[in-house]
């Protein structure tokens, strides 16, 4: 089994205290793990596939609403490729994409940020972003597959250096609250067969690791935002 160096203890302990300011984040049911705990860090120490965790993590944002998830989601790819956007104001002369530099004309020809800050974003939209930065991203239907198929496809591209997953999936199906959200995968474990999600509304959840089931039966349920078509998950590459 490969292992990933115990120099990320560091790491670990770096995106948990981002993770977890002075508010409480809501109580996880059984089934999750904890990245910040001992059994959620030994899970990621001992990942198979993990290549995905270290440009993602480096990056992270938190949602600045209720709405941005699937923005929080695309920005953090968008600082992984290293794709140059404009300077905004409190970082010139650097770039840097954030949520707010993140929306411009190519953005609203695709999706009006009026749209996304009144109802977020379905998967089928999600998936049309990634061109507005000359990115391709495919999208993937959970109806349209089985979890078997989703195991393999979402592990070959967590251990590459090129792509990200990008997943949609309801909340509640994995005893969250409560509604549909998006957020990036970052690694997956084979021998308790759990996926790592870098949750981006982390002033509620902590990152956790999920039951590939779980995770997939959350994804195979109907959005009424995108004509009942499933939720599902997107990979993005250059």
């Amino acid at each position: 089994m490969r292992r990933i160096s115990f120099v990320l203890v560091s790491v670990v302990a770096w995106i948990s205290a981002v993770g977890r300011p002075g508010a409480e984040t809501l109580s996880l049911p059984p089934d999750l793990i904890a990245l910040d705990s001992p059994e959620g860090e030994t899970l990621l120490f001992e990942a198979e596939a993990w290549r995905s965790y270290f440009p993602l993590s480096i990056h992270f944002v938190s949602q600045v609403n209720q709405a941005f998830c699937g923005v929080a989601a695309i920005v953090m790819v968008l600082n992984a490729f290293d794709v140059r956007g404009l300077a905004t104001p409190q970082w010139k002369p650097y770039t840097a994409f954030d949520q707010e530099s993140f929306f411009g004309p190519a953005t609203e020809a695709i999706l009006p940020r009026a749209v996304v800050e009144q109802r977020g974003m379905t998967l089928t939209q999600l998936g049309g972003l990634p061109g507005a930065f000359g990115l391709k991203a495919e999208v993937h239907h959970a109806s349209d597959c089985s979890a078997d198929d989703f195991r393999r496809f979402a592990r070959a591209t967590l251990d590459a250096s090129d792509r990200y997953v990008i997943a949609n999936y309801l909340r509640k199906a994995i005893g969250q609250e409560s509604g549909g959200h998006v957020s990036p995968l970052a690694a997956y474990d084979e021998d308790s067969d759990r996926f790592l999600i870098l949750d981006v509304s982390r002033y509620k959840y902590p990152p956790v690791w999920v039951e590939t089931e779980a995770l997939f039966a959350a994804m195979n349920t109907p959005d009424s935002d995108n004509d009942n078509k499933s939720r599902g998950f997107i990979v993005v590459s250059r």
